[in-house]
């Protein structure tokens, strides 16, 4: 009588080769389970957080390194500045505070329309008149006298030539000037 292997038996040993495969399998490093679509869109937005993080640490060490050349640039500038008041030459000051004033006028003038600042413009003292257009840009200076009455302009322009010279007067009669829109 031959025996025959019995059921159980065929069983365990698939189920033990099985193991012994997996075990296999699981040990060698070069088998590598397939990239699915989420796994690659992870590995995908951890690398441009990566990139976006070098990009930003790069930016804040060049902040760094000009803040430093700042300082070294006061620092120096300091020293050159107390070198210079110790040999009986004075610091450079900043603008006074009329010269602030006039420039701070001269930007309001020259962000109003030309029509418009023209009008306000003729009503200011010729000294005024000479000192903030003096600061202004030169097409905008150009535009504001364009809209001016003549008599005003021409006036401006002359006191503006002879900024050393006796300031000139604005005429006292100078007809209205129909306004542009």
């Amino acid at each position: 009588m031959k025996m025959r292997p019995s059921l159980l038996m065929l069983m365990a040993a698939t189920a033990g080769v099985g193991v012994l495969a997996n075990g296999v399998s699981a040990a060698d490093p070069a088998a590598k389970a397939p990239e699915t679509r989420l796994g690659a869109s992870i590995k995908q937005d951890m690398t441009a957080r990566d990139q976006e993080l070098a990009r930003r640490n790069r930016a804040l060490e060049l902040r760094e390194q000009a803040a430093r050349a700042a300082e070294q640039r006061l620092a120096a500038g300091g020293a050159a500045a107390a070198s210079a008041a110790e040999a009986g030459g004075a610091p450079a000051a900043g603008p006074s505070p009329e010269e602030e004033r006039f420039a701070e006028l001269a930007r309001i003038y020259q962000a109003m329309r030309p029509n418009r600042a023209a009008i306000v413009f003729e009503q200011l003292e010729m000294d005024v008149q000479v000192e903030v257009a003096g600061r202004m840009r030169e097409r905008s200076t150009a535009l504001i006298l364009a809209n001016m009455s003549p008599p005003g302009a021409a006036a401006l322009t002359m006191a503006m030539a002879r900024r050393d010279g006796p300031e000139a007067q604005r005429p006292a009669a100078s007809p209205p000037r129909p306004q542009r829109r």
